[in-house]
């Protein structure tokens, strides 16, 4: 039965030790996490201001067709 307890203890002890490393490694890899999201966000934002301004220079571009179109067929 002693024995039984110590191997209990041992592997419990084990069982502790990882969980510690583990929780270390977590601690580690957090700001990495909120780094990498921040990012994302970033990128998001930055595409979002991307596609606005590409909108409207495509709207600028077919207007000014638009007036060449109408100009030519006027003459």
């Amino acid at each position: 039965m002693h024995q039984r307890m110590d191997q209990l203890v041992d592997r419990v002890g084990k069982v502790e030790g990882n969980v510690a490393a583990v929780q270390e490694d977590i601690s580690e890899m957090r700001p990495v996490t909120d780094d990498v999201k921040r990012w994302k966000l970033m990128g998001l934002g930055a595409i979002g201001v991307v596609g606005i301004g590409s909108m409207a220079l495509g709207v600028t571009f077919a207007d000014v067709i638009r007036r060449i179109a109408v100009a030519v067929i006027a003459r």
